[in-house]
């Protein structure tokens, strides 16, 4: 029997029961052989009344037929001799089939031990001889011996079944029931004599054989009585051998002396007459004897077989208690050892499973912790469960000490990293302010584009400091008090984007985030963009979609990458969702880490699901709580009714060939009607990508002053605006100037082939972008000529305005008057004059409220520049897509 892997309350059961089982069974075998001891003796009065007694009769009857039928076999020719044999076999049939119906006696037959069961069926068995032998008799086919053998043969089988009957456990019972059975066997003696002699007597003829068999019989009767009387109590042995001594019985005594002194002769010595009568009372009164000895027997019975019953109880019901004794003690024991081992084992899983998991979730979080309260010093039973415990609590409060020392080193790493990712934003915050400077004070384009390339990688390597500050538990730096739309939230996300211009965004609803959680979102967003970048083909776009929904508001991310396996992304989305401890470890999925840490701590969900696109699409739920109105402005750089439409579409300055299609529009916007396309000469070719610094300032803005864009050769055909106007940035000057910014409802103005656009001043925005400047109006007057650099009349005072080419170097400004020829102005539309007209008047009133607004955010400007301010945050979100695709789908 194998306990291997078995619980410890099994093994304690299987040790305790063993013994209990063991004393169990011996208990009941005790009670068991006492019971059927008392049964047993309590059944010999109804064995002897219902199986004895049909016995018994049916002896007397075959003893009584045995006697007739030996008179009947010495005078077959007597008178009455025949019908006397024939009414004897009635009565020894009656009393036979009493003898049968005992033995068929189910409940009789199962109280019989086995002996008397076989001695019984053996005894019906022989009655069946007995019509073939009344046959032979009748027939007069058997001698008088074989006749007194055969029936004395069924005789004797009875007296066997009668002495096992009687028998008992008791000696004393057992010997007076072998005495009781012993008398009656003696008076068979005295009838097998009774038939031996009358037949005799009746053939008037006693032989030799007859006289030597009356002798024996006399012998065994005397020695039976001799033998059985002994064991008779004294009161019934006395009462026999008074009855023998008795005048009453001399005359069977003196006619047996007689017949067995007699010689062989035809003379009879007894009268048959006399023998008759002495022999037929004698047996008759040995029969009341017998039965008045066998009653007496039965009273002795009973009180013998209701101690025996009372013994059996008493020692049942101490066995009993014994056993159940037993049985509490062992239950006792067994439960006290199981408590106290599951108590263990309790303290133990508790302790690997509850404290020391809440002690590391309590120092991941941060939390101090007391040892003494965590793993307090318990005093114990000095047992071994004690001893035991007591090293459990040692283990334990080693555990904790060695946890607690852990955390406080990854505490101190953690904020090593915090100081050095600080430090390190410090010195690229000091980077992009020196990059706006540069950028501010060249003027040529190569080495513009260089710085804002540099810028770029420059806010990608704030983003990765910022990460670091964030997987080591720390907040942000960049913080933001005021809500920030949501469409400049997921263009700045967009900046920080290596392959920023190959992310698509579409139009999304007017809503904002709240300022806490601005730059937590954008970080997430981009990391989120980053990774749909880097694991799509660098020629497939990354979509940006978003809508409202029932719980906040849905961004999905869509890529076209391979996508990821079933495996991967449901350990992605679990990473997710349950934020893990960071390990040092698994350094290759560093993005996933700080977006569930960002997710956490802001309640937004993120999750991972196969693109339709083949790639994977990044959920993003935003909570109700980080949502709220937009400001009551239109926004930094996004317009209050834009049409719907992609991201406008630059071209390179000075490309040939081509003519512009519509106003620039924000970007992320749907698609909706585009503006004719006018081509000249070979198909649109994919326009360059144009590089966008963290500022918000374009790569492509800066025109050459040799480069001058042809006019449109269609009559009717638009002037294309300008390929990238030039934005501004944010000035150390106390406050923010006003920015105008096109209106997209309205006709975009042009100015004319041969200007390259005006740009704006430096402006302010609310949006995590704010620190890049909106792009100017590109209207003009129609009636300006090409040199013409005035404000217009009624332009407000204040207001700036970029006078064309007042900041090249004389030689290029040389140069470019020398090698650009003056074109002539195409003809205008009066109606299209007095469009752009009304537009520029409109513009002029909007600087003016842009003014007065202005005056109130030149504090909160330069408050928001010190926590890590928006000029550091990327591209304005109010600018243009960075890209479009040859089927200029708004890339």
């Amino acid at each position: 029997m194998r306990f291997r892997g078995k619980s410890i309350r099994r093994k304690i059961v299987a040790l305790l029961l063993v013994p209990l089982l063991s004393l169990g069974v011996v208990w009941a075998y005790a009670t068991v052989i006492s019971g059927q001891e008392a049964y047993q003796v309590l059944g010999v009065s109804r064995l002897i009344d219902r199986a004895g007694q049909p016995v018994k009769e049916a002896t007397r009857a075959l003893q009584q037929e045995r006697t007739r039928t030996l008179v009947y076999l010495a005078d077959p020719r007597g008178s009455d001799v025949f019908a006397a044999m024939r009414r004897s076999y009635s009565a020894t049939d009656e009393a036979v089939g009493k003898v049968r119906d005992a033995a068929r006696d189910k409940g009789l037959r199962n109280r019989m031990n086995g002996t008397s069961r076989r001695e019984l069926d053996a005894l019906v068995d022989s009655f069946t001889d007995l019509t073939a032998l009344r046959r032979s008799a009748e027939d007069n086919r058997l001698s008088r011996t074989s006749a007194l053998r055969l029936y004395s043969d069924l005789v004797e089988p009875c007296f066997g079944f009668l002495t096992d009957l009687r028998s008992v456990k008791d000696v004393a019972l057992d010997k007076r029931g072998r005495g009781v059975v012993g008398i009656d066997r003696a008076r068979e003696l005295l009838t097998q004599e009774d038939a031996v002699v009358s037949a005799a007597l009746t053939g008037h003829r006693l032989g030799r054989d007859e006289i030597q068999k009356v002798s024996d019989l006399i012998a065994q009767r005397e020695l039976l009585y001799d033998t059985n009387l002994a064991l008779l109590p004294d009161e019934e042995r006395k009462d026999f051998e008074a009855y023998w001594k008795k005048p009453g019985t001399s005359v069977l005594t003196d006619a047996e002396y007689g017949v067995s002194q007699s010689a062989p002769s035809a003379v009879a010595v007894v009268d048959a007459a006399t023998w008759t009568k002495a022999a037929t009372k004698v047996l008759a009164d040995l029969a009341v004897r017998d039965d008045a000895t066998e009653s007496a027997y039965r009273d002795a019975v009973t009180p013998y077989a209701n101690g025996v019953l009372l013994r059996t109880g008493v020692a049942g019901f101490l066995g009993l208690v014994a056993l159940l004794l037993s049985l509490y003690l062992s239950v006792r024991i067994g439960r006290s050892l199981v408590r106290d081992l599951s108590a263990l084992r309790r303290r133990a899983n508790e302790t690997a499973g509850v404290r020391l998991p809440e002690v590391m979730r309590r120092l991941a979080a941060g939390e101090e912790i007391d040892i003494e309260t965590v793993a307090p010093r318990l005093a114990h039973e000095r047992d071994e469960m004690g001893q035991v415990a007591q090293a459990l609590e040692t283990l334990q409060r080693a555990a904790v000490e060695a946890a607690v020392r852990q955390a406080d080193m990854r505490k101190g790493v953690s904020e090593v990293f915090v100081n050095l990712a600080r430090r390190s934003q410090v010195l690229l915050h000091k980077q992009l302010t020196l990059l706006d400077t540069m950028e501010r004070r060249t003027e040529d384009t190569d080495e513009l584009a260089d710085l804002f390339r540099l810028d770029h990688l420059t806010t990608r390597m704030r983003r990765h400091a910022e990460g670091l500050v964030i997987l080591s538990g720390a907040a942000p730096a960049r913080q933001w008090r005021r809500p920030v739309p949501l469409m400049d939230v997921v263009r700045a996300a967009v900046s920080e984007v290596e392959d920023y211009e190959r992310v698509e965004v579409r139009r999304l609803p007017r809503v904002a985030v709240t300022g806490t959680a601005v730059g937590d979102l954008t970080h997430l967003l981009a990391e989120l963009m980053e990774n749909a970048a880097v694991f799509s083909p660098p020629h497939t776009a990354v979509q940006v979609l978003g809508e409202r929904v029932g719980q906040g508001f849905l961004l999905e991310i869509h890529d076209r990458g391979l996508g990821m396996t079933k495996e991967a992304l449901l350990a992605a989305n679990q990473r997710l969702a349950e934020t893990p401890e960071f390990e040092l470890s698994d350094t290759d999925r560093l993005g996933l880490f700080v977006v569930s840490r960002i997710a956490r701590r802001q309640g937004v969900k993120v999750s991972l699901q196969p693109s339709p696109y083949g790639g994977t699409t990044a959920v993003v739920v935003l909570p109700e709580k980080l949502l709220t109105d937009v400001p009551g402005t239109d926004g930094a750089g996004f317009p209050a009714a834009s049409p719907d439409g992609l991201v406008a579409l630059e071209a390179p300055a000075g490309a040939q060939g081509r003519t512009a299609v519509r106003e620039p529009v924000p970007a992320g916007v749907e698609e909706g009607p585009r503006g004719p396309l006018t081509q000249i000469g070979a198909l649109p070719r994919r326009p360059v990508p144009k590089l966008v610094t963290s500022h918000g300032r374009p790569v492509g803005d800066h025109t050459r002053p040799d480069s001058t864009p042809e006019p449109p050769t269609e009559p009717g055909a638009e002037p294309p605006a300008e390929a990238g106007a030039e934005r501004g940035h944010p000035a150390p000057a106390p406050g923010p100037l006003p920015h105008r910014r096109p209106r997209t409802g309205e006709k975009p103005a042009t100015g004319t082939p041969g200007e390259p656009g005006t740009g704006s001043a430096p402006g302010t925005g609310s949006g995590p972008g704010a620190g890049s400047a909106p792009r100017a109006s590109t209207e003009r007057d129609d009636a300006a000529g090409p040199g013409t650099h005035a404000a217009p009349a009624g332009a407000p005072t204040g207001l700036p305005r970029r006078v064309r080419q007042a900041s090249l170097a004389r030689q290029l400004r040389e140069r470019s008057g020398q090698s650009t020829p003056a074109r002539p102005e195409p003809e205008r539309d009066a109606d299209a004059v007095r469009t752009r007209m009304a537009s520029l008047q409109r513009g002029w009133l909007r600087g003016r409220e842009e003014e007065v607004a202005a005056d109130a955010r030149p504090a909160r400007a330069r408050a928001t520049e010190d926590d890590d301010g928006p000029e550091a945050t990327g591209p304005d979100p109010h600018s243009t897509a960075q890209g479009n695709t040859p089927e200029r789908d708004g890339r």
